[in-house]
Parts: C-alpha cells; sequence; structure tokens
C-alpha cells in the first residue's frame, strides 16, 4: 500500500464526522442538509397531497407562462448566440486547462459520453411521439392540415428545432464556465465558482445560496428524465411482453433504474460511463440502421434534407416564435413543447454541464463548442429522420396508426408502435428497452455524482455515500411526479424549478465572459501562438526573430498556462492593445 492510501485510509479513520472540514472528503453539512430537506419536503406533500400539490403547481405555472414565458424564447436565443461567438472569435482558442494538458477521453468516446450523457431518455420517448402529435396537432405558425404531407413536413421542421442547436447551447454556457473556473482558473468544481469575481468567497452565504438552489433544480431535472424513462420502459415492456403498462408497473421500473445507476455513478465516470456510452451509442447505430434497412429508405433520406434545409431557413423565426401575433392555443402549445423543453434543458444543464466541463478538460472553447453543440445537433437530426420519419410514413400511408395508439397508451406507446409495425418486433423492441435503460444510466448517474461535488465542497470525487444518497432521492422526487399527474406533472413542475434558474445561467454568462476578456490569450495580438509563426510579442519590431531563443521561451508557456507574460511588450504593441480594448 502506498504512504498516500496510508494517509487517506488514516484520516478516514480518525475523522469519522463528514461534515468535519477535517474528514476526508468532507461534506458541507449547510448545503447537503438544506437541499435534501427541500426535496423532502416536496416528496412528502406530493405523497400525502397529490391532488392539492397539482392544483398549486398549475396555478403557479399558468402565472409563469403568461408573464414570463418571452423569457424563456429570449433567453435560450441569448445562450446560443453567446455559445456560437465564442466559437468563431478569439476566445475560442482559449484552453480549458493548464498549458500542455491533454484530453483524457478520445474523440470518439468524448462525444459519446456528451450524446448520452445529455439528450439520452428523450431522444427516445419523444422520436416517433413528438412527429406525431405536430402531424395530428400543427404548430401555430405552420399553415397546413393535420394529417398531410405539409403538416409532416412541419412536424419534422419542429422536431429538429427542439433537438438541435438549442439544447446543447444550453448545456455549453454552464459547461464552458465552469470547465474555465475549474481547470483554467483552479477554482472549486461549484457553480458558484464562476461567480468568484463577483461573490469573492463561493462558498460564502451567496455561493451557498446559489449551489443550494442548483441542487434542486437538478433534481427536478434528474426526476423528469427518470419518470420519462420509466414510463417509455413499462410501455417497452407492454408491447414485447404483454405487461399492463400501470403507474405501480412504472414505479417499479423507476426503483429498478436507480439502483443500476447509482450503482455505475460510484464506480466513477471512467470505469461506468464511458463503456455504458460506447454500448449505448452501437445500439442506438444498430437500430437506426435496421429501421433505415427495412423501413421507408428512400423516404427517409428525402426527409433528412428537407427537414434541415427548413430547420436552417426557419432557424431564426422558430428561435423567436412567442405568442404574440398568436391566437389563444399558441400559450398552451408552446408551454407543451417549446418551453417545456427549454425548461427541462435549463433544469438539466448543471449536471450536464459539470459533466461536460469533467469530459472536455484540456480542449478549447472552440473544440468544445464543435463536439458539445454541433456534432450532437447532427446526431439529433439522423434520429429524427430515421426513427420519426419512419414512424411518419407509417402514419402517412395508413400502414399503422401510432397516433391511435398514442392516445390509447400515451407518447411512451408511440416509439414501440413504430417498432411493431416492421420485421423482427421482439429483436427491436428489447434493444428498445435496453437502449432506454442505458441512455438513462450514461446521464442519469453522473447526476449523483455531479450532486456530490456540489454538496462536498467541489471534489471531483465525492464519498459514495453521498452520491448513492442523492441518486436515490431522484427516484423518490420521480416516483411522486408520477403520482401527482404522469408527464403533465412532469412538464408543470420542471418549467417551475427551471424559471428562477435561468436568471443564474444568465448571470453566469455574463460573468464568464468578463473574465475571458481578461484572459492572457484572448489579450495577447494574433495569429496565436505557433512554432512556426512566432507571437508579436517575441519579435523586437526590428526585423529580428527571438523566438527561438532560450529566454522567450517562458513568455509563451506563462500565455498558454493562462498568466500574464513576464517580459514587457514593445510601446508599439502596448498602443494597439489599449486601442483595442
Amino acid at each position: 500500500m502506498s504512504s498516500s492510501e496510508k494517509t487517506e485510509g488514516t484520516t478516514e479513520k480518525t475523522s469519522r464526522n463528514l461534515f468535519s472540514a477535517k474528514a476526508y472528503k468532507p461534506v458541507d453539512p449547510t448545503i447537503f442538509c438544506i437541499a435534501l430537506g427541500l426535496i423532502l419536503i416536496f416528496v412528502v406533500l406530493g405523497s400525502v397531497f397529490p391532488d392539492r400539490t397539482g392544483q398549486i403547481a398549475n396555478t403557479a405555472l399558468d402565472w409563469v407562462l403568461v408573464h414570463f414565458g418571452w423569457l424563456f424564447i429570449l433567453a435560450v436565443a441569448f445562450f446560443v448566440a453567446f455559445t456560437l461567438f465564442l466559437a468563431i472569435s478569439r476566445y475560442g482558442r482559449i484552453p480549458l486547462g493548464k498549458a500542455g494538458e491533454k484530453p483524457e477521453f478520445s474523440t470518439v468516446s468524448w462525444i459519446a459520453l456528451m450524446f448520452g450523457g445529455g439528450m439520452g431518455v428523450g431522444l427516445v420517448f419523444f422520436g416517433v411521439a413528438e412527429p406525431i402529435s405536430h402531424l395530428m396537432e400543427v404548430p401555430p405558425d405552420i399553415n397546413a392540415d393535420p394529417d398531410t404531407m405539409e403538416a409532416a413536413r412541419g412536424a419534422m421542421q419542429y422536431s429538429f428545432f427542439h433537438w438541435g442547436i438549442q439544447p446543447w447551447a444550453i448545456y455549453s454556457v454552464v459547461g464552458l464556465a465552469l470547465a474555465y473556473s475549474t481547470y483554467r482558473k483552479g477554482r472549486g468544481n461549484l457553480l458558484s465558482a464562476p461567480f468568484t469575481p463577483m461573490l469573492g468567497n463561493p462558498e460564502n452565504v451567496g455561493g451557498k445560496i446559489i449551489n443550494i438552489f442548483a441542487i434542486v433544480v437538478t433534481k427536478f431535472g434528474a426526476g423528469t428524465s427518470l419518470g420519462l424513462a420509466g414510463l417509455e420502459i413499462a410501455a417497452g415492456l407492454s408491447y414485447v411482453f404483454g405487461f399492463d403498462p400501470t403507474n405501480q408497473l412504472t414505479v417499479w421500473v423507476i426503483l429498478i433504474m436507480t439502483v443500476i445507476f447509482v450503482l455505475t455513478a460510484i464506480s466513477g465516470v471512467s470505469k461506468g460511463m464511458k463503456h455504458a456510452s460506447n454500448i449505448n451509442l452501437v445500439l442506438a447505430f444498430l437500430l437506426m440502421i435496421f429501421i433505415l434497412a427495412v423501413g421507408p429508405t428512400v423516404f427517409i433520406l428525402d426527409v433528412f434534407g428537407r427537414s434541415t434545409g427548413d430547420y436552417l431557413f426557419n432557424f431564426i423565426t422558430m428561435t423567436f416564435h412567442t405568442a404574440g401575433f398568436s391566437g389563444g392555443g399558441a400559450v398552451d402549445w408552446l408551454s407543451k413543447w417549446t418551453i417545456f423543453y427549454w425548461a427541462w434543458w435549463i433544469s438539466w444543464a448543471l449536471h450536464v454541464g459539470t459533466f461536460l466541463a469533467r469530459v472536455s478538460r484540456g480542449r478549447t472553447i472552440r473544440e468544445f463548442v464543435a463536439g458539445a453543440v454541433i456534432v450532437p445537433s447532427l446526431g439529433s437530426f439522423v434520429w429524427f429522420a430515421i426513427i420519426g420519419g419512419a414512424g411518419l410514413h407509417l402514419q402517412l400511408t395508413g400502414q399503422a396508426d401510432i397516433s391511435a395508439a398514442q392516445d390509447a397508451g400515451g407518447e411512451a406507446a408511440a416509439f414501440f408502435s413504430m417498432l411493431e409495425a416492421y420485421p423482427w418486433f421482439m429483436f427491436s423492441g428489447i434493444v428498445g428497452i435496453l437502449l432506454v435503460a442505458i441512455f438513462f444510466i450514461t446521464g442519469a448517474d453522473t447526476g449523483a455524482i455531479v450532486l456530490g461535488t456540489l454538496s462536498s465542497h467541489g471534489i471531483d470525487e465525492p464519498r459514495r455515500l453521498i452520491s448513492a444518497i442523492w441518486g436515490s432521492s431522484t427516484a423518490l422526487v420521480s416516483i411522486v411526479l408520477i403520482i401527482v399527474g404522469g408527464l403533465d406533472a412532469i412538464e408543470t413542475f420542471v418549467i417551475l424549478a427551471a424559471s428562477p434558474f435561468m436568471i443564474i445561467m444568465i448571470a453566469m454568462a455574463i460573468t464568464f465572459f468578463l473574465e475571458l476578456r481578461h484572459d492572457p490569450l484572448r489579450q495577447s495580438i494574433n495569429p496565436p501562438v505557433r512554432k512556426h509563426a512566432p507571437d508579436l510579442a517575441e519579435t523586437d519590431w526590428t526585423g529580428h526573430d527571438s523566438s527561438q531563443e532560450e529566454t522567450t521561451a517562458p513568455v509563451v508557456a506563462s500565455l498558454a498556462a493562462g498568466q500574464q507574460a513576464s517580459a514587457p511588450l514593445p510601446a508599439t504593441t502596448r498602443r494597439r492593445r489599449r486601442h483595442r480594448s
């Protein structure tokens, strides 16, 4: 046994109090107790008074949608513009780490981790249900009759929109701010850490309030995903094995899934998440290839091309689509779809963003945006074109009435109703169930670790007991949401929880940008530091290149490490810098 291991073992034996500052991997008692207490209060009230809890939540939801629905739309538009600006500007070359740090994961594993952790269960749950819903209930700004080709075109356009750039931009705001603060600035891995320039100490009273609120909001986001996973797996068990898809079956599924993802979470990211994500990526790919082969191949390829074009052409209009100049039904439609999605992504942003930051250490901001926004968005487009396109074709041609199955069994039934219409349903149905289970595990098991980190002073590897407690509480929240009102309750509570957290995210983006403006690499003169193109700071402006001299090596190293260069710049350079600022 190494000396460090002996020290840790001794520390654990002598410091039994988890809340002691001297304990091994100490837990913040204020954050842990208050956040867990608030969650348990909701669980108790929702269990004892489900009807009254639902009525209060619906009243609050109506008020939020009427007065602040526009804010969800504009805030997400800001997040998209902010992340894309960072990627294409000079800020894009700033690394999310110190000089010389190499990424921990390969590019393929990195993308698989982000895709599974960011979307997961929702792709399966809404992959067929959303296009079919829009086909039969046409979005307000789509001029088409229900159950027609034009309605199908609008259905795919909005499906691409809801699962495209927007959700990944929301995740990236939190992920970039946390990665920069943690790995470049060397602060703790807390949501309050990016606010250090504003708060001073990220663990003071203001910081604790931010972290407590973040835990509660994240718990509703995780509970939403687990609730959807339970509903989807119950539907799969009904279609494949003949089980009755009752709430009792859904609760049992949630409990079993909770045990699995808690075990995966406490095994560590590199052990559990990497392998689960890779398996999940293979299953999703195989299922898509299967549907593409046995389904309407040419129709699916046409759908992908046309829907991508519609999405890009109407992107600005859809991004700023509010209830203004629309009929009364627009508010209901937006709350059920666009605002619900934006709220879900916001409530899910903390633990996905923290996880993205963790696996993206050593990459630049430009690489982060390309890998966490552009590539996963394309993956979502392919998924919806194949899975959603196959469902639309069945409905439009009359080969299967997926809409009726959805009306009878809920949105969760749409996916398996589509699979049932094609050959080898027993095989594809089992793969679909496994896909939902692993999709959830790759997303939800990070939540247990992230919440453990937030309640443990920002340490990367919190105690396993703490992660297990947070994982178990997710199951309680999702079960209460199912009891209170199923999918409608899930949509209601996630919007309510995300509303104030949206303000925190806007403030985080602004603070992050102000810090980037003072980053030494941003302030250095273009072009960026390269071996074949010396920085202007290393040129004495007389035609002599001093980049090869040993005395200038520390200057380049300090710039890459995020420190101010010790060597003074020439007077001309200083004047240009002041003019540019």
